[in-house]
């Protein structure tokens, strides 16, 4: 499969770039896509959350009356979870969300989104640029060109570029990203993705 290649002022060079079909043009396992993003979304999680249950709650644990005799119904403490400022019963308790997932599980659910953005138009490829300054103006009119402005973007470089980091750091709705650390919820929670030559020789590859 080939794309256009774009400049930075969003006109075809006349050159094609070569997308490996291993990666661009499999069928798409929705399974994969659902566990990997359900482990990374887990993985956010800080999972500190905590209420308090009967014997933590402030309050005495006294009885309230006698067991028998009284004429009302049994009860306790004033903690008693059926009273209102008793303790929660099963709330949550601190825990980790993290779950294992297969490396092979993980590279399926990446190729499945990726060959899914190509069939939806949404993968452009541009030439390896830089920005002389960083300057959010730069960007702006980059995105503009390419035509992808006013869209989540994400824009996939090949290494660090400084410059072109801190004039995209102020646009909204834009990620930048190193293609190696590249993610199956990063390329999917965006509606246009950019990627450089250079950094779709990385992904070529994965």
């Amino acid at each position: 499969m080939e794309l256009a290649i774009y400049n930075i002022e969003g006109q075809d060079t006349g050159r094609k770039a070569v997308l490996n079909d291993a990666v661009f043009a499999i069928e798409p396992n929705e399974q994969a896509v659902y566990l990997d993003v359900k482990q990374y979304l887990a993985n956010q999680r800080q999972g500190t959350h905590k209420s308090k249950e009967r014997s933590e709650v402030s309050g005495s644990t006294r009885k309230l009356h006698k067991q028998k005799g009284g004429g009302g119904s049994r009860i306790g403490d004033i903690n008693s979870p059926v009273l209102v400022g008793g303790g929660r019963v099963f709330g949550p308790r601190p825990r980790d969300y993290r779950f294992k997932l297969n490396r092979k599980i993980k590279e399926l659910a990446r190729k499945s989104v990726l060959s899914a953005k190509v069939n939806e138009n949404q993968i452009t490829i541009v030439e390896d640029f830089t920005f002389e300054a960083p300057k959010t103006k730069d960007f702006v009119n980059f995105t503009k060109n390419l035509k992808v402005d006013g869209q989540k973007l994400l824009l996939v470089l090949a290494d660090q570029n400084k410059n072109v980091f801190l004039s995209a750091r102020n646009v909204p709705d834009t990620r930048l990203m190193n293609a190696k650390d590249v993610n199956t919820y990063a390329l999917l929670n965006n509606n246009a993705i950019i990627l450089t030559e250079s950094s779709l020789a990385v992904i070529n590859n994965l």
